[in-house]
């Protein structure tokens, strides 16, 4: 009986690393064939002072709203846990 039960634990590992092997083969069939190319950036015209402060300038300007959500709801949060230590 014990022979059996041998077998299977043998079987599980060994299927284990079967489905790990058919995992990073279905991986690199994609990385390979560019379905998830790098996307690559060009950062040579940061190196011009101007160009960096536009590029700062207008990254600061998108997040702008984030950034008042977030103040937002800290002061919220704050609030809140005064109200509950208060209570």
């Amino acid at each position: 009986m014990e022979d059996a039960k041998i077998r299977r634990i043998a079987d599980i590992a060994s299927d284990h690393h079967l489905v790990v092997a058919n995992l990073k083969l279905k991986i690199k069939k994609y990385w390979i064939s560019g379905q998830t190319a790098l996307q690559r950036f060009n950062t040579a015209f940061l190196r011009g002072t101007d160009k960096l402060n536009e590029f700062k300038i207008a990254l600061n300007n998108r997040f702008q709203a984030l950034q008042d959500l977030l103040k937002k709801e800290e002061t919220t949060m704050e609030d809140n846990w005064r109200g509950i230590k208060e209570a």
